[in-house]
């Protein structure tokens, strides 16, 4: 079965809040590329050490650069996944 991205979009990705949590990591990722840590195709993700969704913020003290790898994989914890 194809994917239907019209209707993920409508669904989930453009929803007001999703859209506001994509302007903050990108917003993110610029801050790290004016100061020089990441480029553009370096491979690299821009982690925030107390995540956004955790009260995290923008701030450079919150901000490190990691490998996508390691970025995009599933932290488990005593209770689950975080």
């Amino acid at each position: 079965m194809a994917r239907d991205y019209k209707s993920e979009y409508q669904n989930y990705q453009g929803k007001p809040e999703q859209i506001k949590k994509r302007a903050e990591r990108n917003a993110a990722r610029r801050e790290l590329e004016k100061t020089g840590r990441v480029h553009k195709g370096d491979g690299k993700d821009v982690d925030h050490k107390n995540p956004l969704r955790k009260s995290g913020t923008n701030a450079s003290s919150n901000l490190r650069v990691t490998s996508k790898s390691t970025n995009r994989s599933w932290r488990k914890g005593k209770k689950g996944y975080d």
